[in-house]
């Protein structure tokens, strides 16, 4: 089976509080999601009609079964999760003070499931026949993960659309050059590039987002986008430019943005759109979700980011 998007990544349970305001020791009821930027993105591009897959892995345990369960439900095809009899399935617990402060608590010890897939687990066919390959830097941070996205990589062979997200946690590595130094040992292998200012510092020594977008090129990266925060998104290859300003709605959770603008940048970037029409399309699928307290069950279709890009032209 050819996958419209084969994603590789981070996989959990979100545990997110059903109160805003507040520390978790005074939150008194919570809400269960499935969670995970990889796996995320895959919800995210399953809700627009793509076909979705996710490489990761679960514990074999009641929060596994549930996330199996759950990226069925969602659209997303499980087969390449591995469920691990060793280690727990993550969970991951959020505070929620809007407009733009959420804490984050990732319970990932001793080992991730989604860090334990090995190499020989791959199906390099898979990977080299996606349309989108996606995957994150977190897979990069220890073995034997480490290793299995150099072996899918090498499958890949930097065919069209092998995407990295650079979503760096500080919390997942010992130190930012560390994160560097790996980095730059996948760049050459991937077609796009994914970031904010603070990511691309990591990756490439550049927080000033033109200057980042241009070290990402000159890497060999054919589209590098950047995300601005307030000042919209950058888009450049080596012949356009593209600055679209940010979509403005209330913040109730900002966390699954940016997937959300992931998802939205696999669907526009199969359907063949401008990088224009791409990065209005997925500003605003992600201001929809910041606008949810979920993320995985707060994806939008493509017929609601329309509607909205409709009402504000």
């Amino acid at each position: 089976m050819t996958f419209d998007l084969l994603a590789m990544g981070r996989l959990g349970a979100d545990i997110y509080p059903l109160q805003d305001g507040v520390g978790l020791e005074d939150v008194a009821t919570f809400g269960k999601y499935l969670g995970g930027s990889a796996a995320n993105v895959t919800v995210a591009a399953a809700r627009h009609g793509r076909r979705s897959a996710l490489i990761s892995g679960v514990g074999d345990d009641p929060f596994g079964r549930y996330l199996l369960r759950e990226l069925d439900r969602l659209g997303v095809d499980n087969r390449y999760v591995r469920v691990d009899p060793q280690y727990p399935t993550p969970v991951t617990f959020c505070e929620i003070f809007p407009p733009d402060d959420f804490p984050l608590y990732f319970y990932r010890e001793p080992m991730a499931p989604d860090l334990n897939v090995v190499a020989d687990e791959l199906e390099p066919d898979a990977v080299r026949s996606a349309r989108v390959f996606w995957f994150t830097v977190t897979g990069l941070s220890k073995e034997p993960s480490r290793a299995t996205h150099h072996a899918a990589l090498a499958a890949r062979g930097r065919r069209e659309h092998t995407v990295i997200d650079l979503d760096y946690r500080p919390m997942f590595w010992g130190s930012p050059g560390e994160a560097t130094a790996q980095i730059a040992r996948v760049l050459d292998h991937v077609t796009v590039a994914v970031g904010n200012r603070e990511e691309c510092e990591v990756a490439v020594g550049e927080t000033d987002p033109r200057r980042a977008a241009d070290a990402l090129l000159d890497r060999g990266v054919e589209l590098a986008i950047v995300k601005q925060g307030p000042r919209g998104v950058l888009a450049k290859t080596r012949d356009e430019s593209v600055e679209v300003p940010p979509y403005p709605v209330d913040v109730v959770n900002g966390l699954g943005a940016g997937d959300a603008f992931g998802g939205a940048l696999v669907h526009g970037l199969l359907s063949g759109w401008g990088l224009e029409q791409i990065l209005r399309f997925a500003n605003v699928a992600g201001a929809i979700v910041a606008s949810r307290r979920e993320c995985s069950t707060a994806m939008p279709t493509s017929r609601e980011v329309q509607t909205l890009l409709q009402e504000g032209h």
